[in-house]
Protein backbone atom coordinates (compact mmCIF):
# COMPACT_ATOMS: atom_id res chain seq x y z
CA UNK A 1 0.00 0.00 0.00
CA UNK A 2 1.53 3.41 -1.13
CA UNK A 3 2.22 6.15 1.21
CA UNK A 4 -0.65 8.51 -0.12
CA UNK A 5 -3.59 5.56 0.11
CA UNK A 6 -2.83 5.03 3.78
CA UNK A 7 -3.49 8.85 4.52
CA UNK A 8 -6.48 8.83 2.55
CA UNK A 9 -7.53 5.65 4.46
CA UNK A 10 -7.31 7.79 7.58
CA UNK A 11 -8.87 11.14 6.86
CA UNK A 12 -12.55 10.91 7.11
CA UNK A 13 -14.81 11.34 4.51
CA UNK A 14 -17.17 14.45 3.87
CA UNK A 15 -19.92 12.34 5.28
CA UNK A 16 -17.93 11.74 8.64
CA UNK A 17 -17.16 15.39 8.86
CA UNK A 18 -20.57 16.48 8.23
CA UNK A 19 -21.76 14.10 11.27
CA UNK A 20 -19.17 15.47 13.71
CA UNK A 21 -19.61 18.88 13.39
CA UNK A 22 -23.78 18.80 14.47
CA UNK A 23 -26.01 22.02 13.55
CA UNK A 24 -24.68 24.68 11.93
CA UNK A 25 -24.96 28.10 13.09
CA UNK A 26 -28.52 28.86 11.52
CA UNK A 27 -29.70 25.54 13.07
CA UNK A 28 -28.70 26.31 16.76
CA UNK A 29 -30.65 29.91 16.68
CA UNK A 30 -33.75 28.49 15.02
CA UNK A 31 -33.39 25.72 17.99
CA UNK A 32 -32.81 28.17 20.55
CA UNK A 33 -35.68 30.71 19.43
CA UNK A 34 -37.87 27.29 19.12
CA UNK A 35 -37.17 26.33 23.18
CA UNK A 36 -37.31 30.61 24.18
CA UNK A 37 -41.06 30.60 22.28
CA UNK A 38 -42.38 27.89 24.08
CA UNK A 39 -40.15 28.57 27.40
CA UNK A 40 -41.63 31.74 27.27
CA UNK A 41 -45.46 30.36 26.81
CA UNK A 42 -45.20 27.52 29.56
CA UNK A 43 -46.10 27.46 33.27
CA UNK A 44 -43.79 24.66 34.08
CA UNK A 45 -40.74 22.63 32.51
CA UNK A 46 -39.82 18.93 33.65
CA UNK A 47 -36.67 17.56 33.41
CA UNK A 48 -35.87 14.17 32.51
CA UNK A 49 -32.70 11.99 31.91
CA UNK A 50 -33.43 9.90 28.93
CA UNK A 51 -30.30 7.73 28.80
CA UNK A 52 -30.93 3.74 27.79
CA UNK A 53 -34.36 4.89 26.22
CA UNK A 54 -35.13 3.19 22.60
CA UNK A 55 -36.19 5.66 19.91
CA UNK A 56 -39.72 3.86 19.91
CA UNK A 57 -40.01 4.55 23.55
CA UNK A 58 -39.16 8.36 22.88
CA UNK A 59 -41.60 7.96 20.05
CA UNK A 60 -43.79 6.60 22.44
CA UNK A 61 -43.50 9.61 24.82
CA UNK A 62 -43.21 12.19 22.92
CA UNK A 63 -46.97 10.48 21.02
CA UNK A 64 -48.34 10.74 24.33
CA UNK A 65 -46.93 14.32 25.58
CA UNK A 66 -48.87 15.70 21.77
CA UNK A 67 -51.82 14.24 23.25
CA UNK A 68 -51.71 15.97 26.35
CA UNK A 69 -50.75 19.17 24.98
CA UNK A 70 -47.28 18.65 25.94
CA UNK A 71 -43.97 20.34 24.08
CA UNK A 72 -41.30 17.77 24.80
CA UNK A 73 -37.96 18.38 22.68
CA UNK A 74 -34.45 16.64 23.63
CA UNK A 75 -31.83 20.07 23.50
CA UNK A 76 -28.34 20.70 23.76
CA UNK A 77 -27.68 21.88 27.23
CA UNK A 78 -25.95 24.91 26.10
CA UNK A 79 -28.74 25.52 23.96
CA UNK A 80 -30.75 25.15 26.65
CA UNK A 81 -29.21 27.77 28.73
CA UNK A 82 -29.57 30.57 25.70
CA UNK A 83 -33.30 29.35 25.57
CA UNK A 84 -33.86 30.26 28.96
CA UNK A 85 -31.89 33.21 29.29
CA UNK A 86 -34.65 35.93 30.27
CA UNK A 87 -37.16 33.43 31.24
CA UNK A 88 -38.22 32.28 34.57
CA UNK A 89 -36.59 28.96 33.75
CA UNK A 90 -33.01 30.71 33.74
CA UNK A 91 -33.11 28.96 37.14
CA UNK A 92 -32.23 25.79 35.79
CA UNK A 93 -29.51 26.89 33.53
CA UNK A 94 -26.59 25.91 36.82
CA UNK A 95 -28.14 22.72 36.70
CA UNK A 96 -28.29 21.28 33.38
CA UNK A 97 -26.08 18.40 33.18
CA UNK A 98 -26.20 15.18 31.19
CA UNK A 99 -28.37 13.87 28.34
CA UNK A 100 -31.98 15.98 29.74
CA UNK A 101 -35.28 16.03 27.80
CA UNK A 102 -37.36 19.08 28.31
CA UNK A 103 -41.29 18.48 28.97
CA UNK A 104 -42.96 22.05 29.14
CA UNK A 105 -46.99 22.08 29.84
CA UNK A 106 -48.95 24.42 28.08
CA UNK A 107 -52.39 24.86 29.06
CA UNK A 108 -52.49 22.91 32.19
CA UNK A 109 -49.93 23.19 34.85
CA UNK A 110 -49.55 19.66 36.23
CA UNK A 111 -49.73 18.06 32.34
CA UNK A 112 -46.33 17.52 31.68
CA UNK A 113 -45.05 16.35 35.35
CA UNK A 114 -48.47 13.78 34.39
CA UNK A 115 -47.01 12.88 31.32
CA UNK A 116 -43.60 12.69 32.87
CA UNK A 117 -44.60 10.27 36.02
CA UNK A 118 -46.93 7.68 33.49
CA UNK A 119 -44.33 7.02 31.15
CA UNK A 120 -41.46 6.48 34.31
CA UNK A 121 -43.65 4.34 36.05
CA UNK A 122 -43.71 2.22 32.77
CA UNK A 123 -40.03 3.02 32.14
CA UNK A 124 -37.17 3.33 34.76
CA UNK A 125 -34.94 4.64 32.74
CA UNK A 126 -36.24 7.60 32.32
CA UNK A 127 -35.19 9.36 35.90
CA UNK A 128 -36.67 13.08 36.81
CA UNK A 129 -33.99 15.41 37.54
CA UNK A 130 -35.16 18.84 37.64
CA UNK A 131 -38.92 20.60 38.09
CA UNK A 132 -39.07 24.57 37.49
CA UNK A 133 -42.32 26.32 38.32
CA UNK A 134 -42.88 29.82 37.91
CA UNK A 135 -39.18 30.72 38.85
CA UNK A 136 -38.63 28.16 41.10
CA UNK A 137 -36.34 25.23 41.02
CA UNK A 138 -36.83 21.75 42.61
CA UNK A 139 -35.42 18.53 42.41
CA UNK A 140 -37.52 15.51 40.62
CA UNK A 141 -39.26 14.85 44.17
CA UNK A 142 -41.02 17.39 43.19
CA UNK A 143 -42.75 15.94 40.24
CA UNK A 144 -45.37 14.20 42.37
CA UNK A 145 -47.32 17.34 43.78
CA UNK A 146 -47.27 18.95 40.36
CA UNK A 147 -48.70 15.79 38.48
CA UNK A 148 -51.14 15.89 41.23
CA UNK A 149 -52.65 19.25 40.78
CA UNK A 150 -55.83 19.02 39.02
CA UNK A 151 -56.91 19.24 35.62
CA UNK A 152 -58.36 22.93 34.27
CA UNK A 153 -62.14 20.23 33.73
CA UNK A 154 -61.65 19.11 37.76
CA UNK A 155 -60.62 22.11 39.04
CA UNK A 156 -63.65 23.87 37.68
CA UNK A 157 -66.01 21.09 39.06
CA UNK A 158 -64.47 21.15 42.29
CA UNK A 159 -65.13 25.16 42.22
CA UNK A 160 -68.61 24.29 41.42
CA UNK A 161 -68.84 21.64 44.11
CA UNK A 162 -68.21 24.77 46.44
CA UNK A 163 -70.26 27.08 45.04
CA UNK A 164 -73.87 24.50 45.05
CA UNK A 165 -72.98 23.35 48.51
CA UNK A 166 -74.12 26.69 50.46
CA UNK A 167 -77.02 26.99 47.90
CA UNK A 168 -78.12 23.08 48.60
CA UNK A 169 -78.13 23.78 52.14
CA UNK A 170 -79.57 27.30 51.87
CA UNK A 171 -82.43 25.78 49.81
CA UNK A 172 -82.90 23.00 52.46
CA UNK A 173 -82.98 25.56 55.11
CA UNK A 174 -85.45 27.23 53.30
CA UNK A 175 -87.92 24.18 52.59
CA UNK A 176 -87.58 23.14 56.13
CA UNK A 177 -90.59 25.01 58.08
CA UNK A 178 -92.93 23.86 54.82
CA UNK A 179 -91.40 19.93 55.80
CA UNK A 180 -92.19 20.21 59.20
CA UNK A 181 -95.43 21.43 58.90
CA UNK A 182 -96.34 18.23 56.79
CA UNK A 183 -94.98 16.14 59.02
CA UNK A 184 -96.94 17.61 61.75
CA UNK A 185 -100.51 17.54 59.61
CA UNK A 186 -99.14 14.13 58.81
CA UNK A 187 -98.78 13.20 62.48
CA UNK A 188 -102.02 14.75 63.46
CA UNK A 189 -103.90 12.77 60.86
CA UNK A 190 -102.51 9.29 61.82
CA UNK A 191 -103.48 10.17 65.46
CA UNK A 192 -107.08 11.08 64.31
CA UNK A 193 -107.29 7.78 62.45
CA UNK A 194 -105.68 5.81 65.15
CA UNK A 195 -108.51 7.26 67.80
Amino acid sequence: MSRISRIMRRMPSRQEEELKVGFNLEQKQAIVSEVAGVAARASNVVAAEYAGLTVSELTQLRSSARKAGVFVKVVRNTLARRAFKGTQFACMNEKLVGPLLLAFAGGEPGSAARVIREFSRQSDKLVVKLVAVDGRLFDGSALERLASLPSLQQARSMLLGVFKAPLGKFVRVLSEPEAKFVRLLTSYKDRQQAA
